[in-house]
């Protein structure tokens, strides 16, 4: 199967290296995007939107054939999402790692500073965000910080916008929970958050403790995941071709 990898803020595609070999050697093939502005620290980024981001994805769909998996880190989720609701009869499954769908309207995240139409990547400790990076040992940590890549601000800013296809909500979902626990990702559902995931048909919900980015810190575990959304999909896809 095609496996769409899509990265969240401040990364590129390489952030899927440690978890292409075990997908391939799955029989997979896993595309890891680097999606547009990210493509190194003196990318022009000023101009690229979250709507530029969204349609890189789609055009990676629609340079494959058949069904694919996608497959989104973070914000990267609410991007999958997106393309989901614009290719709804392309996606067989999407795995969201570390984050949600979002809604039509929505930003991103705010409150980070600005500069020359960017946003670095903060230090998580400082914000009270240390479940983030609490897999990371020190040498670990500060090699991500160095190598993070400013993210287009107007992609934090938004707004996400979705065609309002109902038919995304058929598109099963399998939720990676790591730096957060899938019990608690049920609790935000029943308080009246994660409106799109409240509608989406089928929803696994897959526990995978640690930090925020468990493809750098975990990628055999996390590529574990991925290949049993993908074995899902087309055992799904078979039985409904019965």
């Amino acid at each position: 199967m095609d496996i769409i990898l899509i990265h969240g803020l401040w990364l590129d595609g390489s952030t899927w290296d440690a978890v292409v070999p075990h997908l391939e050697t799955a029989g997979h093939r896993p595309h890891a995007l680097t999606l547009p502005g990210m493509e190194s620290k003196d990318a022009d980024r000023s101009g690229i939107t979250l709507s530029d981001h969204v349609d890189a994805v789609v055009a990676a769909i629609d340079a494959t054939e058949g069904q694919v998996l996608l497959v989104g880190h973070s914000i990267g989720c609410a991007v999958a999402h997106a393309a989901v609701d614009a290719r709804p009869d392309r996606v067989a499954r999407a795995v969201h790692v570390g984050g949600f769908p979002a809604s039509d309207g929505d930003a991103m995240l705010t409150g980070l500073p600005e500069e020359n139409g960017e946003v670095r990547m903060p230090d998580w400790a400082e914000l009270g965000e240390e479940a983030n990076v609490a897999d990371f040992d020190e040498e670990t940590l500060a090699r991500f910080y160095a190598a993070a890549i400013p993210a287009p601000a107007q992609v934090l800013a938004g707004p996400l916008r979705l065609a309002g296809n109902a038919r995304r909500f058929e598109v099963p979902v399998t939720a990676v929970c790591p730096e957060y626990t899938s019990d608690q990702a049920r609790g935000w559902l029943e308080e009246g958050y994660l409106r799109e995931l409240a509608q989406v048909r089928e929803v696994e919900y897959v526990d995978l403790p640690g930090g925020h980015w468990p493809q750098l810190t975990q990628p055999a575990a996390l590529a574990k995941v991925i290949v049993a959304a993908a074995e899902e999909s087309a055992t799904s896809g078979a039985r409904s071709t019965q």
